[in-house]
């Protein structure tokens, strides 16, 4: 986002007064450290005439040795703005000899490293009440904040490079004032006590939580009410659960509203399949046009359900379009996914524009579609409703498929027909273009996300083939990221794993070996995903609150240990871990797990009540505690086919377990029977008597 913080600067100056090289290198005029590095977005900046880092001990010690303030600046591969201020001022002579001569510069990849980008967006929201990418924060030697930002100008950013350093040349105690105290409201901020009180959850407070919310509820186009439109789809999730489970049409229409225009709208890709990541308008029309793995997951997961609800098939369009996206632009060969593909590509100057590669003119799509295109025109807006900007259009639907079929006296086959023919004809156009730079790292946690996806797509629609691309991801989890003393490596590149594991690693891939063990029965990954939460609880809870920290208590170079509370557009990871703790807690018969899960809930309550939109997915949690939640225990030969038979109704408020043999895990112990099958509803452990019959089991969830 290009927001300018040039005011703080004001405010402090008024506080002072009152891969390894190769051969090709040798093309380029300047090469810095960052050429050994391995993340896709620090690559990209080898080449700037920027003394350019890595984030390491190597770096912060050349720091203190030459008392010299460190320029920390966060970005991302697929972020357009951090390129304008790469292409204005990293690869500006003249602002890199300031950089160079006053400064040790350090470049972070806010995805490899979200740890730090949480510390200093953490300061920078502090400092300015806003934050975004890139992220550009000046730091004291020993990396203690004193001034940040994010996107700015080259002027901008020349003024802040002459006055920091002066400032810290001429008045340095004002600047560590100013530090000690910066320093102090960071490792303050979302600071989470234990709640003593005992623990109450009332679904008044959901109805409580949820009337709030709908305050910011755009119930014509869906999504809040906002100028920019982001899917944030666990928040729709639990919005979509709400509904289903306390009748809530109103609700229910708003989500449903929400998928469709989202799936019509330009966010959505009709021609590849995918989502990008936001849109710059209130119709979900001009989207920022980077597509990240962690949304396009979290949409097939959420597009998966609602169709368990709904039964649109535009729903199930969408995530049939979306996985084929995935596989064939995001997926590796040995079943790892990659992070995302950037919003710039190259025109047929050469030159990197936004949305090139997505956004279309008229005397293209005539070339291309011949004598199709007046219906096509129609279809997807080709119009002043569809125009974009230099006489580019970004393909836009306002009608269902069977309003535009009967309006235009087709058929729904023919319709179908045509569009599929159109698609083709244009994703074979489209792939003569320029393709957006592709961040080929593979994170942790967005795998397990995207296998969840896989997962909650075959729950769906009983594809087998979503089913065998989970099960090699979670195999490639388990072979490259899972180490020999239990714990989990964040990223994956070239063949190498890298980078100490996150909360938001164990929470994300122990929540996908859960769904993978309900959809599969094997054992296997419900052991693991205990495993897991055995390492994450000794190496990351605290004790006197029951939170989880960001990072692992061996974790050195951090000015602060955060945690991770709120939700946003992918859940916290103490929320996600909090629902694990919660069923593993039910498989396990774990009071202590159960324990730790509750109080999480408890710290937050309040929160989840004042605030339910960045507390959505803790609200998720709290359903469970508020009605009826079931466990379902299915044992014998038949119960992967029950269990499968089960799948096909939307139950959110279920734990399923189930077994075609003995099995120890505690829910399953001493129901096994030969030559039969019976499907056990459980309650807190106090279970019906059996039933050998999906249905009757589902009527008995209903009284």
């Amino acid at each position: 986002m290009r927001n300018l913080f040039t005011a703080f600067l004001l405010t402090v100056l008024f506080i002072s007064c009152n891969q390894k090289a190769t051969n090709k290198e040798e093309h380029f005029k300047h090469t810095n450290d960052l050429i050994n590095e391995s993340s896709p977005y620090l690559l990209q900046h080898a080449h700037n005439p920027v003394d350019w880092k890595a984030w390491n001990q190597e770096s912060l010690d050349k720091a203190k040795e030459e008392n010299k303030l460190i320029i920390i600046s966060v970005g991302y591969s697929a972020c357009h703005w951090c390129h304008v201020m790469e292409e204005e001022s990293f690869e500006n002579d003249s602002v890199a000899k300031l950089m160079n001569d006053n400064f040790i510069s350090i470049k972070v990849d806010r995805e490899e490293r979200p740890d730090i980008d949480q510390i200093y967006m953490n300061a920078v929201q502090l400092m300015t009440g806003k934050g975004g990418w890139p992220l550009n924060c000046i730091a004291l030697p020993d990396g203690r904040p004193i001034f940040g930002g994010t996107y700015f100008s080259k002027e901008e950013w020349t003024k802040v490079l002459i006055e920091m350093a002066a400032l810290y040349k001429n008045d340095p105690k004002k600047v560590e004032e100013y530090a000690d105290k910066l320093i102090l409201g960071i490792q303050k901020s979302e600071l989470i006590h234990l709640n003593t009180n005992t623990a109450d959850f009332k679904n008044t407070d959901i109805l409580k939580a949820v009337t709030a919310w709908k305050k910011n509820m755009d119930f014509q186009n869906g999504g809040l009410v906002d100028d920019q439109k982001f899917p944030m789809p666990k928040a729709l999730h639990f919005l979509l659960r709400y509904a289903v489970q306390n009748k809530d049409k109103s609700v229910q229409k708003y989500v449903e509203t929400t998928l469709t225009k989202m799936a019509n709208g330009g966010i959505y890709d009709p021609i590849g399949g995918g989502f990008s990541r936001y849109t710059t308008d209130s119709k979900w029309h001009i989207p920022h046009f980077e597509k990240m793995l962690y949304d396009n997951a979290q949409l097939v997961s959420l597009y998966s359900d609602a169709y368990l609800v709904s039964k649109n098939d535009l729903y199930k369009k969408t995530v049939i379009e979306t996985l084929s996206f995935v596989e064939r632009e995001l997926m590796g060969s040995e079943g790892q996914f990659y992070s995302s593909l950037d919003a710039d590509s190259k025109n047929t100057s050469g030159k990197l524009e936004e949305g090139e590669f997505y956004s279309w003119k008229i005397t293209e799509l005539q070339t291309i579609l011949k004598d199709d295109f007046p219906l096509f025109k129609k279809y997807y807006n080709i119009n002043s409703v569809g125009l974009w900007e230099n006489d580019k259009y970004v393909l836009f639907k306002t009608q269902s498929d069977a309003a535009f079929a009967q309006k235009n006296n087709l058929t729904i086959g023919v319709l179908n027909s045509k569009t599929k023919t159109w698609k083709q004809l244009l994703l074979n156009a489209r792939n003569k273009r320029a393709r957006p730079h592709l961040d080929d790292k593979t994170l942790t946690s967005w795998n397990a996300m995207m296998t969840k996806g896989y997962i909650q797509a075959y729950r769906s629609f009983k594809t087998q083939h979503y089913l065998n691309i989970a099960l090699k991801n979670a195999n490639f989890i388990l072979s490259n990221q899972l180490q020999k003393d239990g714990s989990l490596n964040h990223s994956f590149k070239n063949g190498k794993s890298s980078v100490a594991g996150f909360s938001e690693d164990y929470a994300s891939v122990i929540d996908a070996f859960i769904s993978l063990y309900q959809v599969t029965l094997d054992e296997k990954w419900l052991a693991t995903a205990k495993k897991l939460m055995d390492y994450t609880v000794t190496h990351f809870l605290d004790k006197q609150n029951s939170m989880f920290y960001f990072t692992s208590k061996t974790s050195t170079n951090l000015i602060a240990r955060k945690m991770e509370i709120q939700d946003n557009a992918i859940p916290s990871s103490n929320s996600i871990l909090a629902h694990n703790l919660f069923q593993l807690g039910h498989y396990y018969s774990n009071a202590a797990y159960s324990k730790i899960a509750k109080q999480m809930l408890n710290n937050v309550q309040a929160d989840c009540i004042e605030s339910p939109i960045a507390y959505h997915n803790w609200l998720d949690l709290m359903l469970n505690y508020t009605g009826e939640y079931y466990e379902i225990a299915i044992s014998g030969k038949n119960a992967l086919q029950k269990a499968r038979e089960l799948e096909a109704y939307y139950l959110p408020n279920t734990l399923v377990a189930g077994s075609v043999k003995e099995s120890a895990i505690p829910l399953m112990e001493s129901r096994y029977m030969p030559n039969e099958t019976y499907i056990y509803v459980c309650v807190e452990g106090a279970c019906k008597m059996p039933e050998t019959e999906v249905s009757a089991v589902i009527e008995k969830m209903k009284h």
